[in-house]
């Protein structure tokens, strides 16, 4: 019977791939591309996320262009509901002039985008750390290669913007994109350019301070780890002992946990230490979280790319690190890639954040230029230059 099943849903998908999204594109296509038309292309969250924000801004407040946005929510709408937004999508792409899309897209990838669109995948993700798309074939995670490369989610790209030099190879192993390297451009992550202005970090003071006022004399831990299993049915990592960190730091700091957006049910903080910790899941933003951090405290999160441009203590607490490296694997060798120590225990850890402040931050510094040397501040205005060339002052207001 599960082959039975397993064979009926490939065959509505090899429909509604190579069938049902190349046809109404088509159909749409022979309307003329309208030169103003600028998409913003979610494939998972109802909203737009941190890695378009940047650039939807700047689109929409300097310039007369006609921006939209569409939101997929793939792996979380119903299979009618996603064929539906996809259909929607790809009618407006059809006349699109720019599309910037950051994950994996099937639909984007079953089309015969036009040569008048520009197709940008800027990713969700800085530097190279888990493994995904192919590099995750044959994989708990990742589908079979044959599977991968008969429903493709990388094709069709003109440019992958990437955080530094140094993990273009990783990218063109994932999107499969061996002989196409010229794509893979490290211009830089637009949402880092936040991170150079001044106003963001006081913003992001302030946003502590309403969250938890007890921090406006401590210093700030930062838990923030990524989910376990896959987007759809993300499991929330459990083995931090509040306990053990309210008794040995609660005078000294205020400890701060960031869950990941996949994460759907939170568990409550216990009412006992609540003076010392808080869950800002829904109230403030991972950029915040950076900002406002004196340690940040993750495990196999991409987010460390971004911190280590603070210059700023890191600890990884990879309490199942051989089931993860079983279930996702990692691009380089975990150990040495992580620029802070490595504990599986909870004694571990709580012994690390003793001598925190002896930590070196050399391999810190080393780690920021090998893996975040385009992210200079200015990386939305190099994106941009990509996506539109010479022709986007003419429509400034």
């Amino acid at each position: 019977m599960a082959g039975f099943l397993s064979k009926c849903k490939t065959k509505v998908k090899d429909v509604t791939i190579h069938g049902a999204f190349p046809k109404t594109y088509e159909k749409y296509a022979k309307a003329p591309v309208g030169p103003k038309k600028v998409i913003f292309l979610e494939m998972r969250t109802d909203h737009i996320t941190n890695t378009f924000q940047p650039l939807y801004d700047i689109l929409t407040t300097e310039y007369d262009l006609d921006v939209r946005c569409h939101f997929l929510r793939y792996s979380f709408a119903g299979g009618k509901e996603y064929f539906t937004r996809s259909l929607e999508f790809l009618k407006d792409a059809a006349t699109a002039s720019v599309i910037f899309v950051n994950d994996a897209c099937n639909v984007i990838s079953a089309v015969p985008i036009r040569k008048e669109t520009t197709v940008i995948q800027l990713w969700h993700a800085c530097g190279a750390f888990k493994r995904f798309g192919l590099s995750t074939a044959e994989l708990k995670f990742g589908n079979s290669r044959e599977q991968a490369k008969r429903f493709p989610s990388y094709k069709n790209l003109d440019y992958v913007t990437v955080s530094s030099p140094e993990v273009c190879w990783a990218y063109a192993e994932a999107m499969d994109l061996e002989d196409e390297r010229e794509k893979i451009v490290p211009v830089g992550v637009a949402r880092t350019d936040l991170f150079y202005r001044p106003e963001t970090r006081e913003h992001a003071r302030q946003s502590l301070l309403r969250a938890m006022p007890g921090a406006s004399e401590k210093k700030v831990l930062l838990y923030a780890p990524t989910f376990r299993g896959s987007p759809a049915n993300a499991v929330l990592p459990d083995k931090l002992d509040l306990d053990a960190m309210y008794r040995s730091f609660s005078e000294e700091y205020v400890l701060l946990i960031k869950h990941h957006p996949f994460i759907r049910e939170i568990h409550p903080i216990p009412e006992q230490y609540r003076s010392f910790a808080k869950d800002v899941t829904q109230e403030m933003t991972i950029e915040e979280l950076l900002c406002v951090s004196d340690v940040c405290i993750s495990d196999y999160s991409s987010l460390i790319f971004e911190y280590s441009l603070f210059e700023k203590p890191m600890l990884f607490y990879a309490y199942d690190l051989d089931d993860y490296f079983d279930w996702r694997g990692f691009y380089y060798d975990y150990e040495s890639l992580t620029p802070g120590p490595v504990v599986n225990t909870m004694e571990a850890l709580i012994d690390q954040l003793h001598h925190v402040e002896d930590l070196d931050l050399t391999p810190v510094k080393a780690f920021r230029e090998k893996f975040m040397s385009a992210c200079d501040g200015h990386a939305s205005e190099r994106i941009l230059r990509l996506a539109f060339g010479d022709r986007l002052e003419q429509y400034k207001k």
